[in-house]
């Protein structure tokens, strides 16, 4: 491990004169020296040892944005994620995802103090970023409550299991018996709208002469939607859509509501730790949280149904409701013995609810007698997960004791999609969401085990080594046998080569396997009735579907650790990732007459658009990483320069045919058309630099960064409908005041300078509903423009 050396860059620099990112708010010395407890075993290994590259994201970082949300500030600190804010993509508009090096969403592991944490009882079904994909609600999570966050930029499934193809993301909680904080947050875009306020703040106690601690964290916080929809701008030309009919309003007229949605939050954690003796030591951690989200479907005009001037004379958007129940439990007791010999037993509980209403809108088939509000039904998700890990310290005459490292793993999952009441999907439902149907009700689960062992050796004072295996089997899909290898060379105590080479798998979730429903899309102009079915299901299955099966990965990775001087610190990584049977959700096809009778034929009516979920693709996705920081002491303050810089390229390398059933029925789209493609390609950033400075004073902190989000495409069905948007500058900007030890006042803008992504081409009318939607779900900035906001602070 080269103990004498700190040689990690905790953030790279620009590469080829591009611009570079802000990834870390701390000096690289100070990054440079932390324990990690991510992608290895062994007790004292830092973020300058490790053997694959790993950031460090302090509060100090996540703090320096005036965004209330995890994945946000994440997003802003880390070139590799990617968090767009998508509009009218039902569920996906209130509980987003985010990627890591442009891989699907349920590619990247979450982890909480270092165990897993449990999937969102959300699916992505929606024209987003991350369709198909069922993730972790990271917005779950206090930020109060956290210490610090290790991002592994790195396949580790052989040393976590399945997800863990792009990157594990550790979230470690603040665990000190003492120490707190209060910070009331309040905001508001420069549009006017979006208002935001949040109390949050932590506080540690500590019991039984020291023994105990309990650190617990809250916060409370209200989001107030935003609106960036266009006017109607159809004028009666030949062709063109007439006013006042389907989901049209008037001409010049907004009717959209085209933002982010309305949210309050409450969430509550404790962590929790208890010395039993000087060998034994129990831990708890405990976090729950609600949130009532609300967001928006389609307007329908007064003449959108004959029904419609009954209740709504003026046309009507309806709202759609998410009340989220998120609850977590893991409690364990972990012990050593003189020999060296470390044991660690935990019960792990995951559950996450999502209860669905649809208000402001009606049941078309109820007439004047149509409720305006109904509950739709509800997703859960479930886990419960027995770990037993070990570790024994090997005197092989080595210069450091070799680390053996073994254990188990015991999950069971459920998932279920409970129906709506029965106004909700009675007829053709109430519109913009209908009910989940009893026919269409959902109990799945599963269970699996897992078996890993692994060694890590300092086989010199310069290289350091690493081996790790995992056999995992599943009730539903069978087993896998993942494998790592790992490396670090120290040439001197300035310059370090690491590598990785590692296989891995994702196993399709519960929600992939059994998700249906019937709802509106916006799909290729048309708006539409689409129907998800399961693989399995009579119906998916008459439209050739198959089982769903797991997909697996290949994963090499080389990179450079330098410290040309003095307090600067550079890594440039390099990274290949081959995924086959990547699982995606079928294109939404538009149905025919033959098509139709079919799906009448199985009880299926009034759909004329239809999908379910295929192991379609191999994609191999290659990229870099470069980070850097430089510290400079002055003369009575100290300035930390940052950057980072990621790029990363994904190409499809074999798609599966389309069934042959499709084509029997007249059916010319295929399975997977050239959208979905371009979701996998290039609707998201081929690169992202940030730059950024804080300079610290004995009473002021004023903090500057800059990110670049590059040039991505959207390709349409009809490549003439393709665009290409160009790279977008956001500069953020922040100063805070000490008028004491206890007290920081902040104030700061994020996009200061308002700067908005590239708006659809306005003749592409089709795509943007007549400049209803004038700009992209996948924008990674968003297109909301300037926030700016203050911040008071007390610390104990």
């Amino acid at each position: 491990m080269n103990r004498k050396s700190s040689t990690l860059a905790v953030a790279v620099a620009i590469a080829l004169g591009l611009p570079v990112a802000p990834a870390f708010a701390q000096s690289g010395a100070q990054t440079l020296d932390t324990v990690i407890v991510t992608g290895t075993r062994v007790a004292d290994r830092t973020v300058a040892e490790s053997q694959s590259p790993i950031d460090i994201i302090t509060p100090e970082v996540l703090q320096a944005t005036g965004s209330t949300e995890l994945a946000t500030a994440l997003s802003r600190a880390l070139p590799s994620l990617n968090f767009p804010r998508p509009a009218l993509t039902d569920g996906t508009s209130g509980v987003r995802p985010a990627q890591l090096r442009g891989l699907s969403p349920d590619q990247v592991l979450i982890l909480i103090n270092g165990k897993r944490r449990h999937l969102s009882g959300q699916l992505n079904v929606n024209g987003s970023m991350g369709r198909g994909s069922s993730a972790v609600d990271l917005n779950t999570i206090p930020v109060a409550a956290i210490e610090r966050v290790e991002v592994l930029r790195d396949g580790a499934s052989a040393q976590y299991g399945s997800d863990a193809i792009a990157g594990v993301v550790n979230i470690v909680l603040k665990g000190a018996g003492k120490g707190g904080s209060l910070a009331l947050d309040l905001g508001q875009y420069s549009a006017g709208d979006g208002r935001q306020y949040q109390l949050s703040g932590d506080t540690g106690v500590s019991f039984a002469d020291g023994r105990g601690t309990v650190h617990f964290a809250g916060q409370l916080s209200h989001q107030d939607r935003t609106n960036r929809a266009g006017p109607f701008n159809a004028y009666g030309l030949p062709g063109n859509p007439t006013p006042n009919t389907g989901n049209y309003p008037g001409v010049g007229v907004k009717a959209f509501v085209v933002g982010d949605p309305e949210v309050d939050t409450r969430a509550v954690s404790a962590n929790a730790g208890f010395d039993f003796s000087d060998t034994l030591h129990g831990y708890a951690t405990a976090i729950a949280s609600n949130r009532d989200i609300t967001s928006f479907a389609f307007y329908r005009s007064r003449n959108h149904n004959a029904a419609t001037k009954l209740l709504y004379p003026d046309g009507f958007v309806p709202e759609i409701n998410q009340y989220l129940k998120d609850r977590s439990l893991v409690a364990g007791l972990k012990g050593s013995t003189e020999g060296g010999f470390n044991w660690d037993v935990s019960y792990n509980y995951g559950y996450s609810r999502i209860d669905f209403a649809t208000r402001n809108t009606m049941n078309y088939a109820l007439g004047a007698n149509s409720p305006t509000r109904f509950r739709d039904g509800a997703l859960e998700y479930t886990h419960n997960i027995v770990n037993a890990d070990f570790s024994q310290a090997l005197d092989w005459g080595l210069a450091y004791p070799v680390t053996l490292s073994f254990g188990a793993e015991y999950r069971q999952e459920k998932w279920n999609q409970s129906p709506g009441e029965p106004n909700s999907y009675f007829g053709s439902g109430a519109q913009g969401f209908g009910g989940f149907t009893p026919i269409n009700a959902v109990h799945a689960d599963r269970h699996n085990y897992a078996l890993y062992a692994g060694l890590e050796a300092d086989l010199t004072d310069k290289l350091s080594t690493g081996a790790t295996v995992r056999y995992e089997d599943y009730s539903d899909f069978g087993s896998k046998t993942s494998g790592k290898l790992s490396a670090r060379y120290a040439f001197t105590d300035t310059v370090a080569l690491r590598a990785t080479v590692s296989n891995g798998f994702r196993a399709p979730s519960l929600a992939q396997q059994s998700y249906q429903v019937i709802t509106s899309n916006y799909s290729n102009g048309v708006f539409v009735e689409s129907g998800t079915f399961p693989a399995t299901s009579i119906v998916a299955q008459a439209l050739g579907s198959r089982p769903l099966q797991a997909e697996t990965s290949t994963s090499y990775s080389l990179g450079l650790v330098l410290q040309p001087v003095e307090r600067l610190y550079l890594t440039v990584d390099a990274f290949q990732i081959d995924i086959d049977d990547r699982i995606l959700l079928s294109s939404t096809i538009n149905t025919n007459p033959a098509t139709n009778a079919l799906l009448t034929s199985l009880g299926i009516n009034n759909v004329t658009a239809f999908r379910y979920f295929n192991n379609a693709a191999n994609t191999r996705t290659r990229g870099v990483d470069v980070v850097g920081s430089y510290n400079i002491p002055l003369a009575a303050s100290a300035l930390d320069l940052t950057a980072s810089y990621s790029y990363n390229k994904t190409d499809v390398k074999r798609l599966a045919p389309s069934p042959g059933v499709l084509t029997s029925l007249g059916l010319t789209t295929p399975l997977v058309a050239r959208d979905e493609i371009g979701r996998l390609e290039d609707a998201f950033p081929r690169d992202k630099a940030i730059v950024g400075g804080t300079w610290t004073l004995e009473r002021w902190v004023l903090g500057l960064n800059a990110t670049r989000y590059g040039r991505f495409t959207v390709r349409q069905t009809n490549p003439a409908f393709d665009q290409s948007y160009d790279p977008q500058w956001v500069l953020d900007v922040s100063a805070s005041f000490k008028p004491s030890a206890q007290w920081t006042l902040t104030v700061g803008a994020d996009n200061v300078l308002d700067s908005h992504p590239d708006k659809v081409n306005p003749a592409f009318t089709s795509v943007n509903a007549w400049g209803q939607m004038p700009y992209s779900n996948y924008a990674p900035a968003g297109f909301n423009g300037a926030y700016v906001y203050g911040r008071i602070g007390y610390k104990w």
